[in-house]
């Protein structure tokens, strides 16, 4: 067997494949980025020479011989927290029973660069993309639906509610978080949100004041904080917090990393949990079954919706049709140790008055 008997498909570069069709390497190029500069003949005469020397030398022209290119786009915010990387968990476990690969951008929470990077993901031809938390989505989202471009949101309300989007019952949870703290005896609940442009947070605000509504607590807006999902503002709101004259008796963040600042704060002013405050989260990360005590939560389903959002995009991208709506998965309320039943403000009065004493 000569040398040049063995071909080995990874290998072949665009001008071997030019020359076998008796192009210029720029005509192929042409035809592997679907210019429509190039005649029918012309096109289709490459793509045979494509096909049966098995180019497939960038994802491009796998795109162009198969029809897909088995690659999924992902777009995120970051990946330093353990929400990101339950939803991740469920991608990849169902990305890997679909033979599909992934393709990672993190935008590091910065919403111009949101843009830039689905043009770059088109571009690199992938197949999908799912979106986790984006900042600005309403910025690229018709240029999507007008390439009949396949995904999905995550964790997000979506933009005049035309979705696909996967997430969580936001409002129910919030609600069940309030209810229970209600439950307990407090009427006292502070709340500190989420980044507001975001629907989870804004829902889960929703659902903390109906509960109030529900049980006839008026809301009292100094007792609500405005945060952005980080540990620093969960701390910084609870500090805030702890200094009014009229304190709260329970504190419910929005997510279980802002509870763990507030919990940090409120033992860095000398109080204990549950004894002096009440502080319940949202998400139940692992890290909510290591704190001291165990934080009570609200479950959100992450891999689980890391998992729907995959079936979702790998159904849309088989059918070729692009879907609608939102699925929201359900929310379960975890109780463990950073909550107590309230003590009457009499009680508080008087514990005051002797430790001003």
């Amino acid at each position: 067997m000569t040398k040049d008997a063995v071909r080995f498909p990874n290998n072949i570069t665009i001008i071997d494949v030019a020359r076998e069709a008796g192009v210029s390497y720029g005509t192929v190029s042409r035809v592997i980025n679907d210019s429509p500069n190039v005649k029918s003949e012309t096109r289709e005469k490459v793509k045979q020479v494509i096909s049966q020397m098995g180019f497939v030398g960038n994802r491009s022209a796998r795109s162009l011989v198969s029809g897909r290119s088995n690659v999924i786009g992902l777009l995120l915010p970051d990946l330093g927290t353990a929400y990101i990387g339950e939803i991740i968990r469920g991608i990849d476990t169902e990305l890997e029973t679909s033979q599909y690969n992934l393709m990672l951008y993190t935008t590091h929470r910065r919403e111009t660069k949101e843009s830039g990077y689905i043009s770059s993901l088109i571009q690199s031809g992938v197949d999908g993309v799912i979106l986790i938390l984006p900042r600005n989505p309403a910025n690229y989202l018709d240029k999507l639906r007008d390439l009949r471009f396949p995904y999905v949101l995550v964790d997000h309300q979506g933009i005049d509610g035309q979705g696909p989007a996967v997430g969580a019952t936001n409002f129910q949870g919030a609600f069940d978080a309030t209810e229970y703290l209600i439950h307990l005896g407090h009427h006292r609940i502070a709340f500190i949100t989420g980044s507001m442009d975001l629907g989870c947070a804004q829902e889960r605000l929703a659902g903390y004041k109906s509960s109030l509504e529900k049980n006839n607590i008026p809301t009292n807006n100094q007792w609500i904080i405005e945060g952005d999902f980080e540990q620093a503002t969960g701390y910084s709101g609870a500090k805030t917090l702890m200094r009014l004259s009229n304190q709260p008796t329970a504190i419910f963040a929005s997510n279980d990393m802002m509870a763990f600042g507030v919990m940090d704060a409120v033992r860095d002013m000398g109080k204990k949990i549950p004894g002096d405050i009440s502080v319940i989260g949202f998400d139940d990360i692992f890290q909510s079954s290591q704190t001291m005590p165990g934080l009570s939560t609200i479950r959100q389903p992450l891999e689980a919706m890391g998992r729907q959002a995959t079936k979702m995009l790998i159904e849309m991208i088989d059918e070729k049709q692009i879907k609608t709506g939102k699925v929201e998965l359900p929310t379960q309320l975890i109780l463990r140790g950073s909550c107590k039943e309230a003590e009457s403000d009499t009680t508080i009065s008087d514990r005051q008055e002797n430790a001003n004493s």
